[in-house]
């Protein structure tokens, strides 16, 4: 009986422990409402605006395709980290698909990617504060922006959940307040405004600039649904990682839903022409109905969303980084832990790139968010798509799956291509272009040292098995020895 207690006390303290960690696992729920976080932001109160700007109203269906796309691309995600859940999400999974070159290069553009959105969100938030302030510089703003987001960082993955929790709700709760005050609006309960509430029918109206115009506008729908990328990187925190589809699922018909509905509110309330790009549709549909206070609270609370999905991007770069770090393709100092576990140097390279932004906001105030915007979503496009091809070499798909993996790749193509069409969108393709160049380059400069790694790693392996081999005889050797001596 004595024996038994110890092993059951080790046992209880081994539960606890398991229990314990669980506790601080998300449940899929939670990771619903993260994704939220991640995903409202400026690229939906800003971005939609230029959505409409390009294509019209018909833009409202350039959502509806982007909403189905990103559907297909998280699938696909979560289908890959259900199987195998690992540290880097994506990026791991395209090093493991297709090799070294591949996990090198799919993390290198997604940081890239995610410092693009965060120069874009810091413009948004700027652009957002000169309601305000209209004489103070942008830069002004953008540096402050970028200050807060570093502390949130600092304190840790715990802290960073906190926040992006409460930033959720604030997101959908102002959604729903636009919905419910722009309904108010369009059913004559605070008078009438300035301007005929009515929903464009006539198709030369709903798509004033043709096909090509709805084809550029695509990929900024797509932009307003940038974040599910972090839900892989987060879904290793789930308690069942098999929850990641279940709670993508669920984020996206939340977003879908609550997009599309408030989009056409908005050019139902207002003529879609008065949209500026500068300025959130969802305020300029509110103020002709002179309503005291409402805009200035929602415009405090796209603030709010908009700081919240450059934190989150903050939090991404700082993770991916790391994990680059440790697999030894970005100098292996960025993987060292200071200051309560936060990984510094990599926070401070993320700092440089945040500065560079500020410094770009400065030099090129013009139509920086437009062109920042649109290559960050180019960026992201990008790795969606090879999220797609890392899915076709991992994955069992069934026939419909490939089918649907296949009108995935084609949306994003469509998306992609759309952005050549139109001289708002155009210099930020080039400017994706450059990206994707820089990247590609160094990549061609690794292949020959990754192919040296690989032959030894090849050609040491049958030396492994040999030794492994030679040790277990031993083993056995000396398991018969100590036997005989036994029975003798």
């Amino acid at each position: 009986m004595s024996q038994k207690k110890p092993a059951a006390a080790l046992h209880t303290r081994n539960s606890d422990a398991k229990n314990a960690k669980d506790e601080n696992k998300l449940h899929w729920w939670q990771l619903s409402l993260l994704g939220v976080a991640f995903t409202i932001g400026t690229g939906y109160f800003l971005g939609s605006g230029l959505a409409i700007r390009i294509g019209g109203p018909g833009a409202v269906l350039s959502f509806a395709v982007a909403a189905f796309g990103t559907y297909i691309v998280f699938d696909v995600l979560a289908r890959m980290t259900s199987n195998d859940p690992i540290e880097g999400s994506f990026r791991s999974y395209a090093k493991k698909a297709y090799g070294s070159w591949a996990g090198f290069s799919s993390g290198w553009v997604y940081w890239a990617s995610e410092l693009l959105i965060m120069g874009s969100q810091m413009t948004a938030l700027s652009l957002f504060s000169r309601f305000w302030f209209p004489e103070v510089p942008l830069w002004i703003f953008a540096a402050g922006y970028g200050m807060l987001g570093l502390i949130i960082v600092l304190l840790g993955t715990k802290g960073f959940e906190r926040f992006e929790n409460i930033f959720a709700l604030i997101k959908i709760s102002a959604i729903i307040m636009f919905i419910i005050i722009g309904a108010a609006a369009l059913f004559g309960v605070f008078g009438a405004g300035t301007n005929n509430p009515a929903l464009p029918f006539a198709f030369r109206e709903y798509i004033p600039h043709g096909a090509t115009g709805l084809w550029s506008s695509l990929l900024f729908a797509f932009y307003a649904f940038g974040g599910i990328e972090i839900m892989g990187i987060m879904a290793l925190q789930l308690r069942n990682p098999a929850d990641a589809s279940k709670a993508g699922k669920m984020m996206l018909l939340l977003l879908a839903v609550i997009y599309i509905s408030s989009l056409i509110l908005a050019i139902t309330l207002v003529p879609w022409r008065t949209f500026d790009p500068d300025k959130s549709p969802f305020l300029t549909a509110l103020t002709p109905y002179k309503l005291p206070f409402v805009p200035h609270i929602f415009n405090a609370i796209l603030i709010i969303a908009g700081f919240s999905t450059m934190v989150a991007s903050l939090f991404a770069v700082t993770k991916m980084l790391v994990t680059l770090a440790h697999d030894h393709d970005a100098p292996v100092f960025f993987a060292r832990r200071m200051l309560r576990d936060c990984p510094l140097p990599a926070i401070g390279l993320t700092t440089i790139g945040l500065i560079a932004s500020v410094v770009f906001s400065l030099l090129v105030p013009g139509r920086l968010y437009e062109y920042i915007t649109t290559a960050a979503g180019l960026m992201l496009l990008y790795n969606w798509f090879f999220i797609l091809m890392t899915g076709g070499r991992l994955l069992k798909l069934s026939g419909w799956g490939r089918m649907k993996r296949f009108v995935g790749m084609g949306i994003i193509l469509t998306a992609v291509t759309g952005s050549l069409f139109h001289a708002t969108s155009r210099p930020g393709f080039y400017v994706s272009f450059g990206f994707l160049t820089v990247i590609g380059g160094i990549t061609l400069l690794k292949l020959p040292h990754w192919r040296e790694v690989k032959a030894g790693a090849e050609s040491l392996a049958p030396k492994i098995i040999g030794m492994e081999y030679r040790l277990s005889e031993e083993k056995v050797q000396r398991f018969k020895t100590k036997k005989r001596g036994k029975s003798d």
